[in-house]
């Protein structure tokens, strides 16, 4: 798979609202125009152009941060087991096998295996404790990856400890998009 440099020039217009990629390739349109055929100017512009397309689709594919709020609300009312089979089914629809095991769930895809805590979605306030509790228990595992859900805040240690250990954290847009 292509992976591109975080700071290149490509990956940071990836970041950009679609409008930003749009700028730079009418930029590079005019200022190669000025020298050169418009054919050539249209070549050279045409990669920051497909940028801006495919930026400007991700963004509207995304959901509104109202719909994510509403989403998550209704994510705490539901019951536990609730919560899990709606967080299964949205990792069906990613193309994940899908495995409950207590309060985890395994996701296999491609033979490799990811260990999902999600028992304290509901926590107002996530603090550093449940990760390390779900790092040491993930890694007697032997998962190749970890993530762990939480729909309200995670406190800026329980943050670094997660980027330390290799936690993904799925929650505000990327668990409105599983729950949907």
């Amino acid at each position: 798979m292509l992976k591109l440099h975080e700071n290149s020039l490509f990956a940071i217009l990836l970041r950009q609202p679609w409008w930003v990629s749009a700028l730079v390739a009418a930029a590079v349109f005019g200022l190669v125009r000025i020298w050169m055929f418009w054919g050539y100017a249209l070549f050279a512009a045409m990669p920051f152009a497909a940028i801006a397309l495919y930026v400007a689709y991700q963004q509207l594919k995304r959901p509104s941060a109202k719909r994510v709020a509403a989403t998550l609300e209704r994510a705490r009312t539901l019951p536990w087991d609730e919560f899990c089979a709606a967080l299964e089914a949205g990792f069906r629809r990613e193309g994940y096998g899908v495995t409950r095991m207590g309060d985890e769930i395994q996701l296999t895809r491609n033979g490799r295996v990811t260990l999902v805590a999600c028992k304290r979605w509901k926590a107002v306030r996530t603090g550093i404790e449940p990760l390390r509790e779900f790092g040491a228990a993930s890694r007697e595992r032997g998962a190749h990856e970890r993530a762990y859900v939480a729909a309200g805040e995670v406190t800026d240690t329980a943050r670094a400890f997660a980027e330390k250990e290799g936690i993904r954290l799925v929650r505000d847009e990327e668990l409105a998009r599983l729950l949907r």
